[in-house]
């Protein structure tokens, strides 16, 4: 279904589980001058990667302390060096830049260690729905699934609409299994994969956990579905589902590495790019590019529900009644 609804970039958000920006922009490819197979060697890729990940362990770091409210919080200048090092590699051109200074931020009651973690975590993973929502935007304007879309026999939406009216036309009931499904993944990443054991269930506390994003896993790396593949129902890993990856030797280390920062900067293109089709859309000719190809959608893309949505529909309509 997520290749179906452009909204679905936006329904993280609506979850309110976490919001984030990418705070090492770059020009959104990987530069033909710095990063590509025949000038970079994969051995330098590697160590840019490795030394932007936060370290399962407590990392030795040099910290420097911030004045304001917080005396004893300090920025992690280690971090910020690997965050440095990342950055000439995603884009030389570019560089590191961070205008608002979230590599120095400390996010609720996060270490600036941990916010770092949540922000490189967050961006993968906005970069990710956005991957998905673009490639789900181009295709949903030119095709649907060929059978009924609802056990009603509803078909699904025409293509004649825009894809924001599509998304505005399915059942109420299709949006709430969506939005289900984008808050069950978002759990489980939460989880790190864990699940609790339950006396007389006969399910088993999963021992194979990933530690919290903000604690040191690998920024991107979503956990296994193994314990609920063991204690609930088979569904199959969204990372290497069918184990390609592990198998085939041509995946070395470095090949990964060179792989995840070219994820990154396709990421950032797509965040762009989505946008880019929802402006297009709402306001007519602002995307000068896309001007002969956007369809006008008259409703608020920000909105996952139309806006005389409710859940009490008979109550909302009571007091409508009423004031009238």
């Amino acid at each position: 279904m997520i290749s179906s609804l452009p909204k679905i970039c936006l329904l993280t958000a609506l979850l309110g589980i976490d919001h984030a920006a990418a705070f090492t922009p770059s020009k959104m490819s990987v530069s033909n001058r710095g990063v590509s197979g025949a000038s970079l060697a994969a051995t330098k890729v590697k160590e840019a990667v490795v030394k932007s990940e936060v370290k399962e362990t407590t990392p030795a770091v040099d910290t420097v302390a911030v004045n304001g409210s917080f005396p004893d919080f300090v920025v992690d200048e280690a971090a910020r060096g690997d965050l440095k090092s990342l950055a000439v590699a995603l884009n030389p051109d570019v560089g590191f830049y961070d205008p608002l200074n979230l590599s120095k931020a400390g996010f609720y009651s996060l270490t600036n260690t941990e916010t770092i973690g949540f922000l490189r975590h967050a961006e993968i993973k906005h970069g990710r729905v956005a991957m998905a929502a673009f490639v789900g935007y181009c295709v949903q304007s030119n095709f649907h699934w060929p059978w009924n879309m609802s056990l009603d026999g509803s078909p699904f939406p025409s293509i004649d609409l825009s894809p924001e009216s599509q998304w505005d036309a399915i059942p109420t009931n299709a949006k709430l299994q969506i939005i289900f499904v984008i808050g069950f993944l978002e759990y489980w990443d939460e989880l790190g994969g864990f699940i609790p054991e339950f006396p007389g269930s006969g399910i088993q506390e999963t021992t194979n956990v990933l530690p919290h994003y903000t604690k040191g896993r690998k920024p991107g790396q979503y956990p296994s579905f193994q314990g609920f593949r063991d204690t609930v129902h088979w569904i199959p890993d969204l990372y290497d589902p069918f184990n390609n990856i592990e198998k085939d030797k041509k995946w070395t280390e470095e090949r990964k590495a060179f792989g995840l920062l070219v994820e990154i900067n396709n990421g950032r293109l797509a965040m762009l790019g989505i946008f880019g089709f929802l402006v297009a859309d709402k306001l007519p000719n602002s995307v000068p590019l896309l001007k002969n190809i956007a369809i006008p959608y008259d409703g608020n893309p920000m909105i996952p529900f139309s806006g005389a949505f409710s859940f009490f529909n008979d109550a909302s309509v009571a007091v409508a009644d009423t004031l009238n």
